[in-house]
Order: C-alpha cells, then structure tokens, then sequence
C-alpha cells in the first residue's frame, strides 16, 4: 500500500494498515462537542456589535472534499473559494448601546463571511458559500434582512473579494471572470520535462509548501486566480465590470473614492516562491478601469538575501488621513540586513493626481517595522535585526525628513515594558481595534482626541497578564489608565467606541465563568451575553501559575494544571507539553506569561485533555534558547534539556508530579523540540510529537530565528537534529502528521524519515499520518482518532511504566 504525499511516494512500513477512525471515551467526546462561543465584532460606527457563531469541527468529508494545492495556497474548484475557508452559520446584531438583539435572516444552510459594512453603518455585506460558488448578500441592520445580487459569482481565491467605496452604496467585488470556459486539462501525454534554471544569481529560499511544479499546475492557477472586478450598486442590485479580467491580488480604493489601487500578479510564475512573491504591477485605476497611475513594476524576489527584504518599493498603500495620497517603503541597504549603513529603510510618498516622482517622507535607522496614522500625524516603528530595539517615532508626513520624536523604545521581546498597542478605528470594516504596527496602515485611524491617543495591552507581570486601556498624551508622554483587569479576572477590551473611552466592550472570563461580553459606558456596566458553561466537568480542573529557575539562574514559568478532584500529595503521571522560543536576554526570556484566571476551554486534540485520564499537565512550560540572534542556536539541545528539567524538578519538588512517569509532547517547533528531549536526555518516558521537521538539513536556507544557512552552520544544523541521532531514541516515541502539511520546512516526508531512522535502530515508534489534513489538524474524525492515540501511547508507556529511577543526560 502507498501514500502519494506531495511530490513524494511514502511507502508505509511493513505491517502497517489503515485503521478505520477511533474515538476516545465518551467523556471527552461529550467536551470535545461542546459548541464554539459566538466572536464579537463592531461596526464603524459602533451602532452594532456583531456575534458569529461558527460551526466548531468541519467532517472528513469536507477536510478530504477535491482541493488544488497551488501557489502556497488551497483552492476549493467548485467554489472558487479557499479550501476550509472560515463561515459563520448565525450572526447576531446587537445595537449599541440598547442592547437589542437582531437576528440577521441568512440563507439556509448558510457558510456565510465575516460582515463587511458600509462606512455609515447603514448596510452590510457578506459572501455566503454554496456548492456552485461564492454569493454577495447585501443586508439591512435595522432589520436583519438580506438579499442576494443575483447573476455574480465571486473570486476569493486570493483572499476578500468585498470593499466598500466611500459613497456608502458601491462595492468593489473580485468575481469569477465570465465565459472563461473549462478548467485546462493535463495532458495524458507530457510535451516535454521540466526545466528549472538559475543564473548564478539567486539567493537561498524557504521550503514552502504546495508549489507549483509544472505548466500544467501554472494553468490552474492562472484560471481560478483570474478574477474580473466589478462595481456594484448595492441600492440598485446592478453590477458592471470594470477594467479588464486579471490575477487580482489586493484592490484598494482610496479614501475618497476616486481612485482605485490595484495588485496584479503576472507571469513567469515561479515553482519555488508562493503567489504574492510572483511577478507583479501595481498601478492606480480610475473607477471606470482606466489607468491613472503606474506605481511598480516588482520582480520575484529572487535575489533578496536571508532575514532580508526587496530593494523597491513594498508595502504600498493609501495614507487613510488623506484624500488619495499612496506611501511605500524602500530599502537602502540593498535589502541585505548585514550591510552597515546609516539608514536601511526610507518611507516615500505622492499624492494625487500623481505627477513627478514620489518624495521621500522618513528614514529609519533601522528596518521599517510599521507604521500607524492619526489625523495629522504618523507612528513609524523600526526594528533592530539582532538587538530587537523596537523604537516608535512620531512624525508629520506633510513636513519631509523633519527629525521625528521619540515615543517609544524597548526591546521587542519584552512583555512587561510593552505600553500597549495604539486603538484604530478601522474604515468601513470592523470597529476600532488595537492596531499592530506591523499591519502597514492605509486602512485605519487611531482613535484620537487632541494629543490624547488609546493604548490597549495585555499588561505583563510577574503575576501574569492583567490587560488594561490607557490614554497616552503625545505631547506629555503621561499615561493615565481607563481599565484594567481586576485581579480575580481575565477580561481585555474588545473593542472602543469612541475617542476618549467613555464606552467600551470588554470580554470577561474567570476560572469559573465563561466568556461573556460587556458594554462599558461612562464607568457603567450592561451584559450583552449570558452564555453558560458549556463543559461544567472542566471547572474540577485547577490550575496555577508557576515560577522556577533553570539551573544556570534563568527565571521560568509553566502552567500547572491539576485533574477533576485531585488529592493534594497524590504524585501525578504527567504530561510536560511546550514550544521553545529564542531571546537574546535571558531575564525577558524568563518573563511570566497567560493568566490563572482564564475560563480554561478544551479543544480539539489538545494536551489538556489527558487532565481527564488522570495527569497533570505541565502546559506552556517555558523552553527559551537564550543567546546573540547569530548563534544562540549553536546550545539548543543543552539549554531545551535544561528547560525541561527544571519543569520536572519544580512539579516534583511540590510534590504533585511522579518524575518517574512523565510523557513529553509538542507541536510543529514543539515536535522538534520532543525529538531532541527524547535523543538527549533520559528525563521522560516517552513522547508525542506532532506535525514536526527533524532533520534541519532539509530546511537548509534558516529555520525559526536561524538566519544561517547549512554551508554556513554545518555543526549547529547537524547537533540541533534529531534525526541524527536517531540511534540514541530509546525512549518510545508517538509521530503525527497531516499527509497534506502546508507548513514551510514541516514537509510528511521528515516524519517519514524519522520513523524509518528510530525503527532502524530497534526505537519503539509509532507513525500516524492523518488523510487530507494540514499543519494543524481540522477534521472531527481526525480530532478524535489523535486524541485516541495520544491516550493510548502515554498510558501504555507514562501512565503504567514501571517504576524507574531519573537518569542523567546522555552523553
């Protein structure tokens, strides 16, 4: 029996059979079914709170439904949509502040899009899946009624096919180009190989998933990627092309309307890069199609080099404080992060009607990290590559190259000087939220009264997460604190009404109580949900946060969860489950994080549910690799073994764990991490390891923080792999992979690989590859069967081991 996974023919090793889908007990499956909690959204406005319910768990029938894995991504061919696309099947409207709740009429058996609402807050619109295509439904709030616009079919292949256009009754929409015939067929017989060639040239790239490998996978996707833009009267019902069809990549109109920023993708595509590094031209269209303004012709980045960037421009778009004015960034070290120059990045920009030549804005000193718009002013961010300085500069883009303040600095990495995240109110889309820097601007304003600007953040300490809303005074730089969580909760502010914080909704949570959603105006407080605990087993689970040192002094922290009516002084089998991360600082690489208070929520085949076969659960337990960005990976296996023991030691010596009987697993990174604990030490008796790369050889141009390709750092990719050493694997190990990874680098074969290495050196290893799933595993029946077979290894090798005393690391 074979398994074709990719390029590859996997051959299942002797003995092996399909086992039909298992289930595990009854009272995980009754957790498991739990249904999802509604996602709150707001409007622009903030005259309605949205509440999506969306169906937990698809069936393997829609996980293995025919997909196109093409250009980095997954392409549903009935639809013309994203394969596994996210869809809500009830939305509920809320008006603010009465609370009224209005239930918006969708179609039957709907799979219907997040709302994306007009700029007044008058109209909505939302696609809604069918197995013939993707539909555009126009809705009224006031009542919840909606209609379809007949005779359209969309194109979301390359993401959201919906933008509103200012005047409030236009949309902007990606449709499926019409009369385009039948999907190309591949030849029965080839008309030749296939030929790849470099000149000399290029730079080292990812291993990326799901590429394309040959000119029959390049007509694919140029022929479900094309789309036809059209503009529609969402009043009249009426639709009308504009332009001519193309790969439409990002459509953008300009805040006042009158110009339209589109992204197109073009040949020759490339079989080792995903679509939106492809060969592009983004210009400035008129609503009518026309050309107004060429912006860039960009290159595939062939030729950028590792922890680089492109040399022109990149991260195009329109300033939302101004009528039409487009800013992009271009590097000035040649986009080689190891060049010394004064300045890597400088910000450029032109207004319409775009004559002459863009001017230049800003210059950062180091790489240009994002950016953030007030009404009349600007947050620029730059980002040191090895010291992680983050610094956060105020300027005026109207007063080129004017020295810029100084708002903030601090290295990126550390949580409990992070001053939080400026508020946006983001334009015709989904309320005001805390804005990433890294998300490039054009779209949002920061919520802002004089030189009074909002800050949302998880607020970081010692004794864990506390997330709060502060004013901060541009001029001043004093803050002044709105909310903050209370002690014996966990409740962040889900989005701000209004420019000085007089109303807010927050989203509340306990360990006792569930998520629930409250309307905060001028220091009163109004429920907006009552949802109830859906899984009140759970609430028996306890839970701590826990501080402790590793050995050479470098301060960490776990989550320790107990089982339903644990016995204090009962000694524990137990599960240690984490995911390493690097840091350059070893006191930020031991700062606290996540919360006791948290409404602990279990979910599909996570760790937490061996808390209901008897374990204690070491969850998150802190893994830092500590050291310069250059090299910190040259101690890895030393500093995770440290790591894991100290998590041991600290759970034995409260004397809740039996370090004898303890079973270690991760995920992806997590996995990787597995494999090296179970090579290097003798701390665990078996292990879980989950979608994970193994042999980093495979992943030869960086992994994670490593910017050093294999040539470069022969001895570190080599030491840092478990593969190698594969002989030393004594302890049984369980290896999971979706047969369809889409994850750069974590490709079914390394799996593959690693089974066939352990089993080769007599190793007790188990290989489960899961049909037609990714990276992360979606399928209810496959949720299942992972949580069988989680439960299954750890009780047979952790739970009933016999006894054995700790060992020391192998040498």
């Amino acid at each position: 029996m074979r398994r074709t996974i990719g390029l590859l023919v996997l051959a299942l090793p002797l003995g092996a059979d399909q086992l039909p889908y298992q289930k595990p007990p009854q009272e995980i499956l009754n957790i498991l079914n739990a249904p999802a909690l509604p996602v709150l959204s707001v409007n622009p406005t903030h005259t309605y709170a949205t509440l999506s319910q969306s169906a937990r768990y698809p069936g393997i029938d829609e996980v293995s439904a025919p997909m196109l894995r093409l250009a980095g991504i997954r392409i549903d061919p009935k639809t013309n949509g994203l394969h596994l696309a996210p869809f809500s099947t009830a939305i509920t409207l809320v008006k603010l502040p009465q609370g009224t709740k209005i239930a918006v009429a969708l179609p039957a058996h709907a799979r219907a899009s997040a709302l994306h609402w007009s700029a007044n807050g008058k109209m909505f619109a939302f696609t809604n899946t069918t197995p013939l295509g993707i539909e555009l439904w126009i809705g009224d709030p006031s009542t919840g009624k909606t209609h379809q616009i007949a005779g359209l079919k969309l194109n979301a292949v390359l993401g959201d096919p919906i933008e509103w256009l200012p005047d409030n009754r236009t949309l902007l929409v990606k449709a499926v180009k019409e009369k385009r015939g039948l999907p190309p067929v591949e030849a029965r017989v080839p008309k030749g190989p296939t030929v790849e060639e470099s000149d000399g040239k290029a730079q080292g790239v990812a291993t990326f998933e799901d590429m394309l490998k040959d000119p029959h996978d390049e007509d694919l996707f140029e022929y479900y990627a094309t789309a036809q833009l059209v503009s529609v009267d969402a009043v009249a019902g009426t639709a009308q092309p504009i332009g001519k069809p193309g790969i439409l990549d990002e459509v953008s109109p300009s805040p006042d309307g009158k110009d339209i920023l589109i992204t197109r993708e073009h040949r020759p595509f490339s079989y080792l890069h995903p679509y939106r590094e492809f060969p592009k031209d983004v210009d400035v269209w008129t609503p009518a199609g026309a050309m107004a303004y060429h912006v860039a012709s960009i290159p595939l980045p062939a030729n950028v080099p590792i922890g680089g960037v492109e040399t022109g421009p990149r991260g195009i778009r329109w300033m939302p404080n101004q009528p039409a004015t487009l800013f992009w960034v271009e590097a000035m070290d040649g986009g080689n992060p190891r060049e010394k120059v004064p300045h890597r990045d400088r910000m450029v920009a032109i207004q319409a009607p775009f004559k002459g030549e863009a001017g230049e804005i800003f210059k950062t000193q180091e790489r240009f990290s994002g950016i953030q718009f007030g009404k009349d002013f600007a947050l620029i961010s730059d980002q040191g590559r090895v010291t992680h300085l983050l610094r956060t500069f105020e300027i005026d883009p109207n007063k080129p190259n004017e020295e810029g303040k100084l708002i903030w600095s601090r290295n990126s990495q550390d949580r409990y000087k992070d001053p939080g995240r400026p508020v946006e109110r983001r334009a015709g889309g989904r309320g005001a939220f805390a804005g990433g820097f890294g998300r490039g601007g054009g779209e949002s304003l920061l919520l802002q009264s004089g030189s009074d600007i909002l800050l949302q953040g998880e607020g970081s300490s010692e004794k864990g997460d506390h997330p709060f809303l502060d004013r901060f005074n541009l001029e001043t730089k004093q803050t002044e604190r709105i909310f903050e969580c209370p002690p014996d909760k966990y409740e962040t502010v889900e989005a701000v009404l209004d420019d000085q914080a007089k109303s807010f909704i927050t989203r509340r949570e306990s360990a006792t109580e569930p998520p629930n959603y409250y309307l905060h105006v001028n220091g009163k407080e109004t429920a907006l949900t009552e949802y109830k605990d859906p899984a009140p087993v759970v609430r028996k689970i306890t839970k701590q946060l826990v501080t402790y040192k590793r050995a050479d002094g470098v301060e960490l922290s776990m989550e320790l969860y107990l089982p339903p009516d644990y016995k204090p002084g009962t000694r524990l089998p137990a599960v240690m489950w984490a995911y390493p991360r690097e840091y350059d600082d070893a006191s930020i690489a031991g700062q606290v994080t996540g919360s006791p208070n948290r409404f602990t929520t279990i979910t599909g085949y996570s760790e937490l549910f061996f808390l209901l076969d008897g374990y204690a659960v070491l969850d998150n337990a802190a893994m830092p690799v500590v050291g310069s960005i250059e090299v910190v990976n040259n101690t890895y296996v030393d500093q995770v073994v440290a790591d894991a023991k100290a998590a041991i030691d600290k759970a034995a010596e409260m004397g809740v764990i039996d370090p004898n009987r303890v079973g270690v697993g991760g995920h992806s990174y997590g996995a990787f991490m597995t494999a090296n604990l179970l090579a290097h030490s003798t701390l665990f008796r078996a292990g879980i390891a989950e979608s994970g790369a193994y042999n980093r050889t495979l992943t030869p141009f960086g992994f994670q923080s490593e910017r050093r390709t294999f040539w470069e750092a022969k001895d570190t990719y080599e030491r840092m792999s478990p593969f190698f050493f594969a002989d030393k694997i004594k302890d049984p190990i369980l290896l999971i992979h979706g047969e369809a990874d889409d994850n750069s680098g974590t490709f079914p074969i390394q799996s593959d690989r690693m089974y066939q290495a352990i089993r080769g050196n007599k190793g007790t290893v188990r290989l489960v590859f899961l049909p037609d799933e990714a990276h992360g595993y979606r399928a209810k029946e496959t949720i299942e069967h992972v949580l069988w077979e989680k439960f299954r290894w750890f009780d047979k090798y952790v739970k009933n081991a016999p006894a054995q005393s700790t060992g020391a690391e192998r040498n």
